[in-house]
């Protein structure tokens, strides 16, 4: 692997090993080298606010911690929190979010990140908007407006920076904790720049352009990456990517060769090249993932999520094939709205091979949808301490 590989795992969990009781961030750590586990990690991928103000008519209590209620473990990871962009890039000044039209039960909005979409009034989550215009159209557009606002020099983009850095320092020594940063993968990146459409133009019409904007990602990436490894050791680059679709990667394994593999190759082999102790390279990506697993492989990623069951992934095949990576996700949020009896045979056969094979952590597929009932998914949660031991 680019820049060190994997630290050597060992996958036969003795009984005494797993009898032992770990905090949350020595479970995580477990679970990252496939050493035993008292239990699997226990969290969400994430619930929607939607779902959970309907689960408050059906029970959920006020007073409540949810995590306690749905016996999610406490957070064993911590990060300096420097915004290095997740669906959108992190543009400093961002773009104002305003209504450019009202169409009556529908609206154009311009976002934070420069596009024009329309949406229905009052509500921008829960379906797929209608993609209206992107910020790059053009070279001119790139260096004229949009990379300014990309300057890793920024000294907005460090507010709070040291302070945060000494946080995340202080929970790993004092409670071993992995420390993550989250960045905006290169596909994403680009996708929200020009689009899903105009993107895959431009990969033929305009090659300089996706360079040059790659480029940028990678010194943006490098530098800022760099700032944080002069202040804490890093466990953990959690890239957002989402190249997949139901059928397969959204561009060309050439095309990911070509403009986004060697910055990756760059970007994580420098940062393991700056510390000992390996770093894990995290990916994020919807869709049929499975295409996408042998590149990225060669960029250095050690754990995927979250394998959408819709588009065809079956966490239980996948680790099959690939053993040596850790896994999040899997559990198909549509067999959490289909009731207790399809929720209990779903979980039989994904919980018990995974626990044997290990590196992994079961969560929701995406997030946990409105149409879930609070009593189906208190089943879910309930279902999964049952056999996740």
């Amino acid at each position: 692997m680019i820049g060190g590989g994997r630290p050597h795992v060992r996958k036969h969990n003795s009984r005494a090993e797993k009898e032992c009781i770990f905090n949350s961030a020595e479970r995580y750590r477990a679970t990252y080298t496939f050493k035993p586990v008292d239990h699997l990690v226990r969290r969400e991928f994430y619930i929607w606010d939607e779902a959970i103000e309907r689960w408050k008519n059906e029970g959920l209590p006020e007073d409540l911690d949810q995590a306690e209620l749905f016996n999610f473990d406490p957070g064993g990871m911590a990060g300096p929190g420097l915004n290095l962009g997740w669906c959108e890039p992190p543009f400093i000044p961002g773009y104002e979010d305003k209504v450019i039209e009202d169409d009556g039960d529908t609206e154009i909005i311009q976002d934070v990140a420069g596009r024009w979409l329309r949406v229905f009034k009052g509500r921008r989550h829960g379906f797929m908007p209608d993609y209206i215009k992107h910020p790059v159209t053009c070279m001119k557009d790139w260096i004229e407006e949009v990379q300014p606002r990309l300057d890793v020099n920024d000294a907005r983009r460090y507010e709070q920076f040291d302070a945060k850095c000494t946080d995340a320092a202080e929970a790993a020594e004092r409670d071993g904790k992995m420390v993550s940063q989250g960045m905006i993968g290169g596909y994403m990146y680009l996708r929200a720049l020009m689009g899903p459409e105009d993107l895959l133009y431009a990969f033929i019409d305009q090659p300089q352009l996706i360079h040059a904007m790659m480029q940028h990602w990678a010194t943006l990436m490098n530098t800022a990456i760099e700032k944080v490894q002069s202040k804490i050791r890093l466990d953990e680059l959690f890239m957002a990517e989402d190249i997949c679709y139901n059928h397969g990667l959204l561009i060309s394994p050439d095309m990911v060769r070509e403009f986004i593999l060697p910055h990756y190759q760059e970007v994580v082999g420098n940062a393991r090249a700056r510390q000992t102790g390996h770093i894990y390279f995290s990916l994020d990506t919807d869709g049929w993932c499975v295409p996408a697993i042998p590149l990225y492989l060669e960029a250095g990623m050690d754990v995927m999520t979250p394998f959408e069951v819709a588009s065809g992934c079956d966490v239980v095949e996948i680790g099959r094939q690939y053993p040596d990576l850790v896994m999040s996700g899997g559990i198909d949020k549509r067999v959490l709205a289909a009731g207790k009896g399809a929720i209990d045979k779903h979980l039989e056969h994904i919980i018990p091979a995974m626990l044997e094979r290990g590196g992994y952590v079961p969560t929701c597929d995406h997030g946990v949808p409105d149409n879930v009932s609070f009593e189906n998914y208190m089943h879910y949660r309930k279902r999964i301490c049952e056999l996740d031991h």
